[in-house]
């Protein structure tokens, strides 16, 4: 039988009673390497060291289980303790109980010792897992609190951005503008579409953006993206792809999980200044229920592994432990938002699968993810490209908006190209102007969240009073109801602010559009 070692700190003022320890621990099937202290000065300088079991005799001349326990719980230390002594009694069973030890074990009956040693081992490996999963679930918690938070503000924000683009948009436009004019209102596009950008992160990290999931195959993606990937990791840095998974069919957004993957490729080229290696790799694994448990969102089932693994300088645990939250990063100032593995964190649990990484200073690190797998034929993505649209109208349009400013600049942008804009700011206004209203209305613009009824609710109201009436969807953010139920996936209409007022007049069109070739 092959010896566990074990790395025993043992309190004893007799060499002969600590070697008789050692004796027992060794016909039990354990190589300890141990260290003999009697007093509590010898006791604090070992603890500086890496114990897996203390071994304590009850009382000593100058020490004694009681002191020791006490120092362990002043530092808030979870090594097992097991008290092997020649003074066996009721109280001091009943005090070194009630102090933490695990066991009391008298010397006359050391063939217990390996057994109460194995017991205490095992309880301890248990409440470290315990601790890790605690501590996972506290930061799944965390993030998914720092998650509700940005999909708000990104909500606000990109009706800010709606407002401040579609007017650049429109006065862009005009003819009236000199030449200065123009490039200050091309500037306030651009930064606008920059904010747009950032908003999109955080959407991805408080998985609130719409996904165009379909099945694709793994290896495929890597494999294209090869070629994008070895000019931006740079000539010193070796990339190394091993597309190994037989069986890699997942349903995700191709565009998302690219961007998954290009923020992790990116941080790993930073972490290597001086060249190293990059692999990117696939596997197969089917996770049942103990590995399933010990990971924050991973399920039982098959799942289809990407792992990125770079030589880089490695992070220490305090970094480790706040990676996926956004805006946290360790590049210098104006070198990074923050929010490249916040975004792979949303993007791949809006997927259905699971992000861990494992990492220490100076050995790389490697991020593991998990998506899980499906049997279901390929998607063929359309080849053929859309055929442009006309974007004016003469047709009425119900727009509902609790945001006035943004309400506002929707009627005008569609007033300007022929439409009638009927204005609700809440839903029940709408419902009872689409009971009221006696002639057609063929579109209805809603706002996805809106007080006392969501844009859904208020759409389901619309559809059951005029059977007629088309539902397009607007959002900063996409409510979970419409994401998690599967609302957009059956075909339902969506805009994502902020948009450009060409944008929406073509996506007014098109769902006007569709009406009639619907009914034709």
């Amino acid at each position: 039988m092959a010896e566990t070692s074990l790395r025993a700190l043992i309190i004893e003022s007799s060499e002969s009673d600590c070697l008789e320890l050692i004796a027992q621990l060794q016909r039990g099937g354990y190589a300890a390497l141990s260290l003999r202290v009697d007093s509590a000065e010898t006791f604090h300088e070992a603890l500086c060291e890496k114990w897996d079991i203390i071994l304590s005799e009850y009382l000593l001349p100058r020490f004694g289980a009681l002191e020791a326990l006490r120092i362990l719980n002043e530092k808030a230390s979870d090594i097992p303790f097991v008290v092997v002594s020649s003074m066996v009694c009721d109280r001091h069973v009943h005090a070194a109980l009630t102090a933490g030890a695990g066991d009391f074990v008298g010397k006359s009956e050391l063939i217990r010792l390996n057994a109460a040693v194995s017991r205490e081992l095992r309880a301890a490996a248990a409440r470290r897992e315990r601790k890790h999963l605690e501590e996972q679930f506290r930061h799944a918690q965390r993030l998914e609190a720092v998650g509700r938070l940005a999909g708000g503000v990104a909500h606000d924000f990109n009706n800010l951005l709606t407002i401040i683009s579609g007017y650049a948009e429109l006065l862009l436009v005009g003819n009236s503008l000199d030449q200065n004019q123009r490039a200050a209102l091309e500037e306030i596009r651009r930064a606008a579409q920059r904010g747009g950008g950032l908003t999109h992160r955080l959407l991805a990290f408080s998985r609130r953006q719409p996904m165009a999931a379909r099945i694709i195959r793994l290896n495929e993606l890597l494999v294209n993206m090869e070629r994008m990937l070895r000019p931006l990791i740079g000539e010193d840095v070796e990339l190394v792809t091993l597309p190994a998974a037989g069986q890699d069919t997942i349903k995700t957004d191709p565009g998302q999980l690219e961007q998954v993957i290009m923020n992790i490729v990116v941080n790993a080229r930073d972490a290597m200044p001086a060249g190293g290696k990059l692999t990117i790799e696939t596997s197969e694994e089917y996770v049942d229920e103990s590995h399933a448990a010990s990971v924050v969102g991973l399920k039982p089932g098959p799942y289809v592994v990407l792992m990125i693994s770079d030589t880089g300088i490695g992070m220490s645990e305090e970094t480790r432990s706040h990676v996926f939250e956004p805006f946290f990063t360790t590049k210098a100032p104006g070198k990074g938002t923050g929010l490249g593995l916040a975004t792979a964190y949303g993007i791949v649990r809006q997927s259905g699968g699971a992000i861990t990484l494992d990492s220490e200073v100076g050995g790389g690190t490697t991020i593991t993810i998990h998506l899980p797998r499906v049997a279901a034929p390929m998607e063929h993505a359309q080849q053929s490209a859309l055929p442009e649209r006309p974007t004016h109208g003469c047709e009425t349009i119900l727009l509902v908006e609790d945001e006035p400013r943004v309400r506002k600049l929707i009627k005008d942008v569609l007033s300007a190209r022929g439409y009638l804009v009927l204005e609700a700011s809440r839903g029940k206004a709408a419902v009872r102007f689409a009971e009221a209203y006696d002639s057609p209305i063929h579109l209805a613009i809603l706002d996805v969240v809106m007080p006392e009824m969501s844009g859904p609710e208020v759409g389901v109201e619309i559809a059951r009073l005029r059977r007629e009436t088309r539902l397009l969807y607007i959002s900063g953010y996409t409510d979970e109801a419409i994401v998690q139920h599967g609302i957009l996936e059956s075909g339902m209409a969506f805009l994502q602010k902020p948009f450009l007022p060409d944008v929406l007049a073509c996506k007014v069109r098109e769902v006007l559009d569709a009406e009639k070739v619907a009914s034709a």
